[in-house]
């Protein structure tokens, strides 16, 4: 996938910057009851209605696709390469060669139509797009979609686009693993990862050129504090009032623990 820059026309073309998307596939007839309806609470309570999270609402309406997250022995063939609209990352459409059924799994960067993939207990093959246990990975590799150490089949680790962890370290009953965010984090032996780095690489580089953009993904606009009205804010009528940044309940907001000790 390459960066394509398009041509001054409107205003809100002027600064886009897009992926070429032209390598995907378009349609997904083979696998039509992965794809579910998706209810959308913009941000509202589900109890009262009232907003619980800020600057969400609008947007388009997308359908849900169900993702092969658990760690079952498999052999697959990918089929195709797809966009989610609900990920940041491109999916795969694979077929099993042995249960003879079709799936959807996070596609892996350089894994394309064609390619074999396998999840397998014991260490095969480390090729991209392979599953397998941890230990059986060796130190400085690159991996996504880490399952976590208290539940095996649910994927907590680097599941957005372009995104990946490393084993740094390896001992008999722990491994530490840096996570996209720097964090380091001790593992079990027995946690499952798929070698390689998430698709959808240039996705942090794509420049929405225009606030309807924004709209259009469920986005609502953020409006700061100081440039509202005291009534609305404790920084409105245009000064922060001469104390630290807070929220609009006056609760500090640079840095200070909000976590009750027990």
């Amino acid at each position: 996938m390459k960066l394509i820059k398009l041509k001054p026309i409107t205003s809100g073309m002027r600064h886009q910057l897009n992926i070429k998307k032209n390598l995907l596939s378009k349609t997904n007839k083979l696998l039509k009851n992965s794809i579910v309806g998706f209810k959308k609470f913009a941000g509202r309570s589900a109890l009262n209605g009232k907003i619980s999270v800020w600057h969400q609402g609008g947007g388009c309406k997308s359908n849900f696709r169900k993702i092969n997250f658990t760690s079952q022995p498999f052999e697959s063939i990918v089929i195709c390469i797809m966009y989610d609209p609900k990920r940041s990352s491109f999916i795969s459409l694979n077929f099993d060669l042995r249960k003879k059924y079709f799936f959807q799994t996070l596609s892996t960067n350089l894994i394309y139509p064609g390619s074999l993939v396998a999840c397998t207990e014991h260490q095969k093959d480390l090729s991209l797009g392979n599953r397998t246990k941890l230990k059986n990975i060796p130190t400085g590799s690159l991996v996504h979609s880490l399952t976590n150490s208290f539940n095996l089949e649910k994927v907590c680790f680097a599941r957005a686009a372009g995104t990946f962890c490393q084993v740094i370290q390896k001992s008999v009953n722990v491994i530490k693993v840096r996570l996209p965010s720097g964090k380091i984090v001790e593992l079990l032996p027995d946690v499952y990862a798929t070698v390689g780095v998430l698709s959808n690489l240039q996705h942090n580089l794509v420049v929405l050129g225009k606030a309807g953009r924004n709209r259009l993904k469920g986005r609502r606009p953020t409006v700061r504090g100081v440039a509202m009205n005291p009534v609305d804010h404790p920084h409105g009528g245009r000064t922060n009032g001469g104390r630290p940044s807070v929220t609009p309940w006056g609760i500090p907001t640079k840095g200070k623990p909000t976590v009750r000790k027990k």
